[in-house]
């Protein structure tokens, strides 16, 4: 399949982007279907602005995350998690998690 740059309006700012045709075949071999509707400025603030939002007060974009102190359910280390754990549910440290999902 032959690709061309194609020029978008974005949906946020009004402002003229080059959908490349690099951009375009990347988007075909993920199966993605619709054209881009923000520009890659509007795009990334958009990206920083929700990453807040579902991270509460851990900040945006490239901030903190907020880490959770547990006990690893399986060697009894103390470690940290990015989830608040609910009860009933095991929650691992990074190596024993890689060995859990390993024998899957």
């Amino acid at each position: 399949m032959s690709f061309q740059d194609k020029v978008l309006t974005c949906r946020d700012c009004g402002q003229q982007f080059t959908f490349t045709a690099g951009e375009q075949e990347f988007y075909a071999t993920k199966g993605l279907m619709n054209e881009p509707g923000r520009c890659p400025d509007c795009r990334s603030i958009r990206r920083g602005s929700r990453g807040s939002e579902s991270r509460g007060s851990g900040g945006g974009g490239g901030g903190g995350r907020q880490m959770f102190d547990v006990i690893c359910s399986q060697c009894g280390q103390p470690t940290q998690v990015p989830f608040q754990p609910t009860s009933g549910r095991p929650v691992y440290c990074s190596d024993c998690f890689s060995r859990q999902r390993s024998y899957s």
